[in-house]
């Protein structure tokens, strides 16, 4: 698969990808005879994981780690219990940060709810949002 469908796939953009490939997190396996990066279902995979983390704030190091266990683990490489400890210790991270993004998300809502009254005020609603005076269009006027 071309870099253009992966990113249509992913919804990643051509720059980010490359960005990752250069970093080391996705090496494509071949490329086409006019030197086209292919892709396996396997990078797109990858990719897709890393898209994940992403918003979660791991660094590209920790992103290079969990890939690595999620790939040992998936392979049968190395010792299956270690890997295990070590995937639940990127467990608790992605948990402790979704919570994290939880509470922004809360105080960006009560933000968002607190413009909201104030826009209403100005329209001359009341604070339940029904209007506090009305008036009616008239027709033919």
């Amino acid at each position: 698969m071309q870099i253009g469908q992966v990113a249509d796939r992913t919804g990643l953009s051509l720059r980010t990808i490359r960005f990752y490939e250069e970093n080391g997190l996705v090496i494509p396996p071949a490329r086409s005879e006019g030197g086209f990066r292919l892709y396996s279902d396997d990078e797109v995979a990858r990719l897709e994981t890393i898209k994940r983390m992403k918003p979660l704030g791991f660094s590209l190091e920790e992103m290079q780690q969990a890939l690595t266990l999620l790939a040992d683990l998936e392979s049968g490489t190395g010792d299956r219990a270690q890997l295990i400890d070590r995937l639940q210790m990127f467990h608790a991270a992605a948990i402790a940060r979704v919570a994290a993004l939880r509470e922004h998300l809360a105080v960006a809502e009560g933000f968002a709810e607190t413009l909201v009254r104030h826009l209403d005020a100005g329209r001359g609603e009341d604070v339940a949002g029904g209007p506090t005076r009305r008036t009616r269009p008239t027709e033919g006027r």
